[in-house]
C-alpha cells in the first residue's frame, strides 16, 4: 500500500473518523481532525462546528496551513436524531443536514482547489440509508441521500483530476448511537462492523495509483440488514 499523504478527517476524534485517522497514521501518512473535540490520538487538530459551513471552509484553510498542505480528504463526520418528522425538534433536524450534507459540501469546496493541484483524493461518507430509506429517519436519510448525489455529481465534474470515492457503511460499533432513545439502539446481539476494518477500506481507496479508482465503495457486516 502506498503512502496516503497527508489526509484531512472530519469527525476524526471518534468512531468511523477516528479509526481512519489511526490507519492513515498506520500507513505512513498525517492526519489532521476537523471535530469538535480534539482527538485522544494527539493528531494535528482544528476544532469547528461543521455544522457551520463557512466555519467548516475556514477550519479546512487552517488545517492545511497546519500541516503545509492536504493530499486528500475524508468526510467521516456524522450526526442522527431519531424520530418520525413531526417529533424531531426543527433545529435539531436542519443541524443532521447542516453537519451531514452541507459540513461535507463546505469542506470538499474549501479543499478542492489543493486536492486538484496535487491530483488529491476524496472520500466521502454516506451510508446504506443513503440507499435505503427507513421511517423515523427522515433527516438522517436526506442528508445520506444527499451526500450520494453530491458525490456522484463531484466525481463527474474532476474525472481525471481528483479521485472521488463514495463510501455507503453499514452500522458500525461506535458511539454513534449513544445519544439515541433506547428503541434507536442497536441490542447487544446487533450485526454491526468494527470502524477499524470499514477505515481499512477507505485507505485501499486512497492509496488507488493515479489514473485507477474506486468510485463506489460499500462496507458491511455480512449480516447488515440495511442492505442491500
Amino acid at each position: 500500500m502506498t503512502d496516503p499523504g497527508t489526509v484531512l478527517v472530519t469527525g476524526g476524534s471518534s468512531g468511523l473518523g477516528a479509526a481512519v485517522a489511526d490507519a492513515v497514521v498506520a500507513a505512513g501518512g498525517t492526519p489532521v481532525v476537523l471535530d469538535l473535540k480534539a482527538p485522544d490520538a494527539g493528531h494535528a487538530f482544528v476544532e469547528v462546528d461543521l455544522a457551520d459551513p463557512r466555519a467548516a471552509e475556514s477550519a479546512v484553510a487552517r488545517a492545511s496551513e497546519q500541516v503545509g498542505g492536504l493530499d486528500a480528504v475524508v468526510t467521516a463526520a456524522g450526526i442522527d436524531r431519531c424520530g418520525t418528522l413531526v417529533d424531531v425538534d426543527p433545529g435539531e433536524w436542519d443541524r443532521v443536514i447542516a453537519v451531514n450534507l452541507l459540513g461535507t459540501a463546505a469542506v470538499v469546496r474549501a479543499a478542492l482547489p489543493e486536492l486538484d493541484a496535487r491530483r488529491g483524493k476524496v472520500v466521502t461518507v454516506s451510508s446504506t440509508l443513503g440507499v435505503k430509506a427507513v421511517s423515523d429517519a427522515t433527516a438522517y436519510c436526506a442528508s445520506k441521500f444527499g451526500v450520494v448525489g453530491f458525490t456522484r455529481a463531484l466525481a463527474a465534474e474532476t474525472a481525471g483530476r481528483v479521485g472521488v470515492t463514495l463510501l455507503i457503511p453499514g452500522g458500525m460499533w461506535t458511539h454513534f448511537f449513544d445519544d439515541r432513545p433506547d428503541q434507536y439502539k442497536p441490542g447487544a446481539d446487533a450485526k454491526l462492523n468494527d470502524p477499524a476494518q470499514t477505515a481499512d477500506a477507505v485507505l485501499y481507496a486512497l492509496t488507488r495509483p493515479a489514473g485507477s479508482e474506486i468510485r463506489e465503495l460499500v462496507a458491511t457486516s455480512s449480516e447488515e440488514g440495511s442492505y442491500p
